[in-house]
């Protein structure tokens, strides 16, 4: 009987199946299909097959995830040919037969475990082998927990390999390009591997697991940064760099190849947005919708509390004295789109995963996935770790300064609020779009204040049954209202801009007062670790009774452009004194330099595999030279792997053009990146998106 069945050929029709199940990005020579969705292949045989029916009857396949599926760490499912398929369940079906070939619809359960599977033949004792296939989470099929029903958003969230990541300021948001590459070669195989690491350190062992999409994100972030075969280390920020510095990064794909090849050495260096964007990667190819968001103004390492405290000196440079709770200027993080079979109803749709490690009371740890529905609501004690979601962008900064006889004064007026903007890229254009509303109702509205009076209540409840230390918001300080300090400057600076500021003190004592005022700028890394102070002045400031007083300062770029950081983030702030009563006041600024002196021009009419050339252009804007420059050049589909151009110097107030051969390979929309790299300015890097035409 095995004898009559003997197979001569299985074709997986692969190119067929990968386009219809949206893979075929990944590939075009290995079968990727979706769970949940049908697929077709055929089996030709050696001998003809007389007996069709009887011989479908005693024929069956099997499905398994490894060589050894008596194993308890491996899948192994077993089903007969049929004339008719079941949609919900592992089945085959045949369409078309005649003696020497079958045509086999299969179909896959919408909840089946993703994997890398075999598929064999059985129709006597020993299994003949018909070849290997990848199964993927399917948002496409409306019975799966990963389901999203706009294909523009899958359109956005599975397919699309141009990312934006947003830095700067909330008043200077700064689109910063990103490859995610989740398709390029190897990088399905790499995604499987660095999950199943994450299980193994996770302890988790059942591969059924694997059909949960909470499952298998909290398996990848763990792999991020939280573990010993990490794939990235966290820098400290100031520290001298032994790898390429995070901000270097231009895409995903480098990265997951570097600790592939090391055998799962950790890659140096990563930060937040390095983190989310690799995470991004692996859970879109994977299949799961997923999208980077930046939070400006985050509450950083609370643990859970609603309160954390900034110091400054009586010059206004920002101290670190609390190495690890503090505001940062930014931080970004990933939301995953599922069903929540675990909890209620409402909290399915988005879910916010950070993959940097916060502390924790067990250690350092990711977060999430975490509903954002709860998150906005205030439902704290929902999974997972909505809790410290909620801190970070909910909780009071309250400023402190640190006298010179060691003792500390509060701020009056420094106190500032945090997740001010939340953004993401829009779907089907490089916008940058506002989702604040989803995560917070408005400041100081009624909702706000219900959220905050329920989230408080729950910590209460929490603080008696869990070991995670909550606080809350202490008492509000009792503040002068006598005396208001503003602060003013443009958010966004160009390259070699001198920045004016604008300070005003109102004076509603009803007395005449003598103050001292200091005014001064501090570069910033991003996660408020404060670099250098770059410049200050003094001013005696005599008040009239009941009224404004004015100040306008213009600080040269000469002063302060050589020590921007990475970031390229300063902070102004203003400290006013009052003499007779030794209140301090403050009020404080954060600017970014957002322009980049790179322009990218492309020739109309390319098309798929013709040789073409782009044009960059390096306008320096400064009136010195820029020293040392070097041009980073990638895109994927338009040239193999990152180029780097070396240009030496590039004369004060002049341009200097640069021509990129490269020849397009595949059509469609596509993005070339250029990062400029100098003595005087670090990674600043422009984009430019063209389309190509199919050949």
């Amino acid at each position: 009987m095995g004898q009559g069945m003997s197979i001569q050929k299985c074709d997986f029709l692969i190119p067929e199946n990968n386009k219809n199940h949206h893979t075929e990005e990944i590939s075009t020579e290995r079968l990727i299909v979706r769970r949940g969705q049908a697929f077709t292949i055929t089996v030709s045989f050696s001998a003809p097959i007389h007996n069709y029916l009887q011989q479908m009857k005693r024929t069956f396949l099997i499905v398994q995830t490894g060589p050894h599926s008596s194993r308890a760490d491996e899948i192994q499912t077993e089903f007969p040919i049929s004339s008719l398929g079941d949609q919900k369940q592992w089945s085959a079906a045949v369409e078309e037969q005649d003696p020497n070939f079958w045509t086999l619809c299969l179909n896959t359960p919408a909840n089946a475990p993703i994997g890398q599977y075999t598929l064999l033949l059985r129709a006597s004792k020993s299994p003949q082998f018909l070849g290997n296939f990848t199964l993927l989470f399917n948002p496409w099929c409306r019975d799966d927990e990963v389901f999203l029903a706009n294909e523009a958003q899958r359109q956005e969230y599975i397919l699309n390999q141009d990312g934006i990541i947003y830095q700067g300021a909330e008043n200077a948001i700064l689109a910063q390009p990103w490859d995610f590459s989740q398709f390029e070669e190897d990088m399905v195989d790499i995604c499987f591997i660095l999950l199943a690491l994450g299980e193994h350190l996770q302890r988790e062992k059942d591969p059924a697991q694997r059909k949960s999409p909470v499952h298998v994100c909290r398996a990848v972030a763990a792999m991020l940064n939280c573990n010993e075969f990490r794939i990235l280390i966290e820098c400290e920020p100031g520290q001298r760099y032994n790898g390429t510095p995070p901000s270097k990064w231009l895409g995903s794909s480098p990265i997951l190849q570097q600790w592939i090849a090391s055998k799962f050495q950790p890659v140096r260096y990563g930060r937040c947005w390095v983190f989310a964007a690799v995470l991004c990667s692996v859970l879109r190819c994977l299949g799961i919708p997923t999208r980077v968001v930046t939070g400006f103004t985050w509450a950083h390492n609370t643990k859970s509390s609603l309160s954390v405290d900034e110091y400054y000196d009586e010059d206004g440079a920002l101290l670190t004295q609390d190495k690890s709770a503090r505001v940062w200027t930014f931080h970004v993080w990933n939301e995953c789109w599922m069903a929540r079979t675990d909890l209620l109803p409402e909290y399915s749709g988005w879910q916010a995963l950070d993959a940097t490690c916060q502390e924790k009371s067990k250690g350092p740890s990711f977060c999430g996935p975490a509903p954002v529905h709860a998150i906005k609501e205030g439902d704290i004690q929902v999974d997972y770790d909505v809790c410290y979601f909620f801190a970070a962008i909910n909780a009071k900064c309250h400023v402190w300064i640190h006298k010179a006889d060691d003792t500390l004064k509060p701020a009056f007026g420094g106190t500032k609020y945090t997740g001010n903007n939340i953004s993401t890229k829009s779907v089907g254009s490089e916008r940058c779009e506002d989702i604040t509303q989803n995560y917070k109702y408005p400041e100081g509205s009624l909702q706000e204040k219900k959220v905050l009076d329920k989230a408080y209540r729950n910590m209460k409840e929490l603080q008696t049954t869990s070991s995670t230390q909550f606080i809350s918001i202490p008492t509000a300080l009792e503040e002068p209202v006598n005396i208001f300090i503003h602060l003013q400057s443009s958010s966004s600076l160009q390259l070699g801009q001198d920045i004016t500021l604008s300070i005003e003190v109102f004076n509603h004592s009803g007395r005449e007062k003598a103050t001292h005022l200091v005014v001064g700028i501090q570069a910033l890394h991003y996660n408020g670790v404060p670099i250098a102070q770059l410049w200050k002045e003094e001013f005696p400031f005599n008040l009239q009774s009941d009224s404004v007083s004015n100040l306008q300062v213009s600080v040269p770029y000469t002063w302060f452009g050589k020590e921007l950081g990475e970031n390229h983030l300063l902070r102004l702030t203003a400290v006013l004194r009052d003499e007779d009563s030794s209140c301090m006041y403050l009020a404080q600024e954060e600017i970014s330099i957002c322009d980049c002196p790179l322009t990218i021009e492309f020739p109309e009419n390319m098309v798929q595999y013709e040789p073409s050339t782009a044009k960059i252009s390096l306008q320096n804007p400064l009136m010195e030279p820029l020293e040392q420059c070097v041009i980073a050049v990638a895109g994927q589909g338009l040239i193999h792997r990152q180029r780097n151009y070396r240009l030496g110097s590039v004369q004060a107030k002049s341009t200097q053009e640069l021509q990129i051969p490269f020849t397009p390979t595949r059509a469609g929309s596509r993005r070339l990146t250029a990062r400029l790299t100098c003595l005087q300015l670090q990674n600043l890097k422009s984009y430019r998106s063209t389309n190509i035409a199919a050949a």
